[in-house]
């Protein structure tokens, strides 16, 4: 497994590996690796790529003020043992000022998709986002590029960048991977312990009754989104931020009934903030 620190190192495996004929698939991380994780690189091998890249960048420009940029977990050595454990190639580590140098002024911001939900808490999150991930791109020039759909919306902007900017990429989505007892594997779990770890499974709880309430006929957005809703707010540890009914392709509102929906939740349990989602349709849960 090669490691490589600087835009050049990762471009110049990448053109390496173009020019031998071979298929570059490719999944962006900021480390503190989790299963969910590792599932990306055995889908992009599935998915016919025969170079495969991970990238470990804790990107400052996607976390707001007071937010927990400087505290987010890091461990580079755990993170390349379970990446080449799962056979992944290549690397790149860039530092901040790889990424970031002096005098860099350029930003991209993808419309539309990046509005609510997140993109209202977390004011100028997507727009670091989109960024990180375009200069991630045009380093690793990969042929595929895989996200986990637990960060559905990040995953539309992405989408949505990948298309409108031409970049050639196929943009996988990843189902989320969860814990035995039903909590979305999330790098921010770390933070909770004890009565947080109990209390943050209110999010999945939720999801899974509005999922109940689907499979025995509901088909009111508005009723399954106050179904989450209510499991969440019955649980006094949690603080819910939102929890929404939206289209899955562009993530406007629903509001009448459907019989394909995304529900999508955040909420601050103890020190973490926490989102998940599910994707309900005829025919069972996506």
């Amino acid at each position: 497994m090669e490691l490589l620190r600087t835009p050049g190192a990762m471009q110049g495996w990448a053109d390496a590996r173009r020019r031998e004929g071979r298929r570059i698939g490719f999944a962006p991380t900021m480390g503190c690796l989790h299963a969910g994780h590792v599932s990306l690189y055995g889908l992009l091998r599935e998915r016919g790529c025969d170079a495969v890249a991970a990238s470990i960048f804790v990107n400052p420009t996607q976390f707001g003020p007071g937010e927990d940029f400087e505290k987010y977990p890091r461990d580079e050595e755990r993170d390349l043992a379970m990446l080449g454990e799962a056979g992944v190639d290549a690397v790149y580590l860039p530092g901040v000022a790889d990424m970031y140098p002096e005098g860099s002024r350029t930003f991209v911001e993808v419309d539309g998709v990046s509005r609510g939900l997140c993109g209202e808490i977390r004011p100028g999150h997507f727009r670091g986002v989109a960024t990180v991930v375009a200069k991630l791109f045009n380093a690793a020039r990969p042929h595929v590029a895989a996200f986990g759909e637990k960060d559905f919306q990040q995953l539309a902007v992405i989408r949505a960048m990948a298309r409108d900017l031409d970049f050639g990429i196929e943009i996988l989505g990843a189902p989320i991977v969860r814990e035995s007892d039903g909590l979305a594997m999330s790098s921010r779990n770390k933070y909770l312990e004890g009565p947080d770890r109990v209390a943050a499974l209110c999010l999945s709880r939720g999801l899974f009754r509005a999922e109940r309430l689907f499979r025995a006929g509901e088909r009111d957005p508005l009723a399954l989104a106050d179904a989450v809703r209510s499991e969440i707010r019955g649980e006094p540890r949690a603080s819910l931020e939102y929890a929404e009914a939206r289209d899955p392709e562009t993530l406007i509102p629903v509001t009448s009934p459907t019989g394909r929906v995304t529900l999508l939740v955040a909420a601050r349990v103890g020190p973490a903030r926490l989102i998940d989602n599910i994707t309900l349709q005829e025919g069972g849960a996506q």
